[in-house]
């Protein structure tokens, strides 16, 4: 039996929903041991009425229920974690920007507590069922592939090395190999797709002519068939390729990095506002004074250092710290040095823990940098190292960090007289640019409180 899995999504969709009232209800009994609260019913009605609504909208926006049968398990995860974020700050708005009764900070926690795993568990439970129920040969789709060579045997060994997929795989169609699994020629294709319900076909990009392709995918609509290209770019060095349109043209990306897409860029963009506001308002609404009557009582000079640095694409903009040194001609040109001489003694403790760079929040806040990512160079440096790492500029693919990979692993510091100490640098930063993640970021700037707590011999 054929199954096209066309009511799987609206249940995804529906049974998210249940989970999360099911969650609702058991956070409300944990915190006041009955079903509905003592106090302030009217709040927690209206909570329960904005979070259903909320979810609904997070879901058609981002759409984690919508996976295909070949998802991975983590991706599938992924999605439902960024849901949750927004979902959760949906709330925060609503609870605290609204202020609609006294809602209980207890009862928002074991809310999320519950549902986070039970969404995860049931989702995790969900697909491994569905798997096994279509390597018993349920649900599975008919299909077949045009075109034989190298990749069309590569794609048939897929198939059947994943019979958890649900893909029965029928024949290959060729007009010139003779091969056990080649079912006839290409123009035996369409009587050969009716008679067997064929569900999808999947054409060979080398091996058939671009009108065929054309003429199928008329055909496949017609009939309900979908028809389905696949290419060879194994061969690229990338991470994965993605698909653009310039008016009705294709272009492929095969250079692609996470931050290119827009719900990552949302996502850390987000989190850079959340965090950066309050840095700027626990810490420094009260530090910047303390700071600047310190630097002014030990060295003349202005209390913030600002310098042109790289950015994002490229582009420059203005960093800003607390200034650390006496006021210098070399300071655009020339790194500090171990034993460095303009160091003041306030800078020597500032810079060890880097409290110095803590005004940048404000570049992380007004857009120009992030919490995360590759530290910002001089534009000397910028042109200097382009010349002679290889790769170097890939690093501004993003925008600059306070911190960032290479940082917590300890290439901090000079590097104009170590040119391996550079290459290391550049290397990890290549390496969080193609695998950035929520989670990376997180667990950097855990690294980097640990790495200050522990003190850096690198820091002068």
């Amino acid at each position: 039996m054929t199954g096209k899995s066309r009511y799987l999504q609206p249940f995804n969709f529906l049974a998210d929903i249940l989970l999360f009232n099911i969650a609702f209800i058991s956070a409300t009994w944990l915190k006041f041991n009955m079903l509905e609260p003592p106090l302030e019913q009217d709040a927690y009605t209206m909570l329960w009425i904005f979070s259903n609504l909320a979810w609904v909208i997070v879901a058609i926006s981002i759409k984690p229920h919508t996976f295909h049968r070949t998802q991975r398990v983590a991706k599938v995860l992924r999605g439902y974690a960024y849901s949750i974020v927004w979902h959760g700050m949906a709330i925060s708005t609503f609870v605290v920007g609204i202020k609609f009764g006294r809602v209980s900070r207890e009862f928002l926690l074991n809310l999320y507590l519950i549902w986070t795993p039970l969404l995860f568990v049931t989702k995790i439970i969900g697909i491994y069922l569905m798997r096994m129920y279509r390597r018993q040969g349920f649900s599975y789709k008919n299909v077949v592939v045009l075109g034989y060579g190298p990749l069309a045997i590569e794609i048939r060994k897929f198939f059947r090395v994943h019979p958890e997929y649900g893909f029965r795989f029928l024949g290959f169609f060729d007009d010139t190999s003779k091969e056990m699994y080649v079912e006839g020629q290409l123009k035996d294709f369409k009587a050969f797709a009716l008679e067997k319900d064929v569900n999808e076909v999947y054409c060979c990009i080398p091996y058939i002519n671009y009108e065929l392709i054309r003429e199928l995918i008329d055909w496949g609509e017609s009939h309900m068939i979908k028809v389905k290209l696949i290419t060879d770019f194994r061969g690229f060095a990338s991470k994965g390729i993605t698909l653009d349109r310039y008016d009705e043209i294709p272009v492929l990306d095969v250079s692609p990095v996470p931050l290119d897409d827009q719900q990552n860029q949302f996502i850390k963009r987000g989190f850079d506002i959340a965090f950066s506001f309050s840095v700027i308002l626990l810490l420094m609404s009260w530090l910047t004074p303390l700071m600047a009557l310190i630097i002014k009582l030990e060295s003349k000079g202005p209390v913030f250092f600002k310098q042109k640095r790289t950015g994002k694409d490229g582009r420059s903009f203005w960093c800003y710290k607390f200034r650390s040194m006496a006021v210098n001609s070399d300071s655009d040109a020339k790194q500090a040095t171990k034993g460095d001489m303009r160091v003041t003694k306030v800078g020597s403790f500032i810079r060890k823990t880097s409290i110095d760079e803590l005004p940048q929040f404000f570049n992380v806040f007004l857009g120009s940098m992030s919490v995360v990512g590759p530290r910002p160079h001089m534009l000397r440096h910028t042109e200097e190292y382009s010349q002679k790492v290889e790769k170097f500029m890939a690093r501004h693919l993003v925008k600059p960090g306070i911190t960032g990979l290479a940082q917590a692993r300890g290439y901090r510091g000079e590097t104009e007289n170590d040119p391996y100490a550079m290459k290391g640098r550049v290397k990890l930063d290549r390496f969080y640019v193609n695998n950035w993640s929520m989670w990376f970021d997180v667990q950097i700037i855990l690294d980097t409180v640990l790495g200050i707590i522990n003190g850096d011999e690198k820091a002068y």
